[in-house]
């Protein structure tokens, strides 16, 4: 499933082509998860200029100039592709053609990636947001008895984390994904809240240098730990394996538990 970091990098590369555009028409190819009928969605958008697209959380938003936004979740197999002027990619969830003749496909063989009109706010802040800050995980943390992975991976706690990144995070702030948040000290709280920032935001980068067209995929070549093929972690430790739930979990011994 793409994470924060393939979404920042997506919603960078969808503005670049799209940003201002007319959109000529919006169509509906599988409704199987629509919560609205797909002539309301229609008539909200079609004719309105596109003037922002933001990434919240693991979604997409595409604001439109009336005020009306199309948010887009690719869920776990869902794929974007440019058109122009006809679309013929197979499992096509909802088409974006616009005036000029560019176009947005949005696809999923598995046929869970989702439009939506009007997303409610979330309550949760984003990771990279001002308001997720060491006062708001302090507060959050100390009230939880959950392992701290689950913690990050919760998205009523915080927006954008996934499994992945979950895991090179903690690495990096050698805390153990099973330690239990309410015992993780004030220290090493500071030191995670650096790390998720810090990880997240150089992996958009590495993903926008090693393709800076990308809107579709992930690339993971770079994860610290988080990867089938490292044995090792950057400072030599051994990589372990834990499996719950069918979520793969890396870490190595350098991580603290705290229980």
């Amino acid at each position: 499933m793409p994470e924060l970091p393939d979404l920042q990098a997506f919603q960078h590369n969808l503005e670049k082509a799209l940003l201002h555009k007319k959109l000529q028409s919006i169509t509906i190819k599988n409704a199987k998860k629509l919560a609205v009928k797909p002539d309301v969605i229609a008539a909200a958008l079609d004719g309105q200029k596109l003037e922002q697209i933001q990434r919240v959380g693991k979604e997409l938003h595409f604001v439109f100039a009336n005020g009306h936004v199309l948010g887009m979740h690719l869920m776990l197999h869902g794929k974007l592709y440019f058109f122009q002027k006809k679309n013929e990619e197979k499992y096509t969830i909802a088409e974006l053609l616009f005036s000029d003749g560019a176009g947005l496909a949005l696809t999923d063989f598995q046929a869970s990636a989702h439009v939506f009109l009007d997303p409610p706010s979330k309550d949760a802040p984003d990771a990279l947001s001002d308001a997720f800050d060491e006062i708001y995980l302090t507060d959050l943390l100390g009230k939880k008895k959950i392992s701290i992975k689950k913690f990050l991976l919760d998205q009523h706690n915080v927006l954008g984390i996934g499994n992945a990144y979950a895991d090179d995070i903690l690495w990096y702030a050698r805390i153990s994904p099973f330690s239990i948040c309410n015992k993780i000290p004030a220290a090493q709280i500071k030191t995670l809240l650096k790390a998720i920032k810090k990880i997240l935001t150089d992996a958009e980068k590495k993903i926008l240098k090693h393709d800076p067209d990308i809107i579709r995929g992930e690339i993971r070549d770079f994860m610290l730990v988080h990867n089938s093929k490292l044995k090792e972690s950057p400072d030599g430790g051994e990589i372990r394996q834990s499996t719950e739930g069918g979520r793969k979990t890396y870490y190595t011994d350098e991580q603290v538990l705290f229980e």
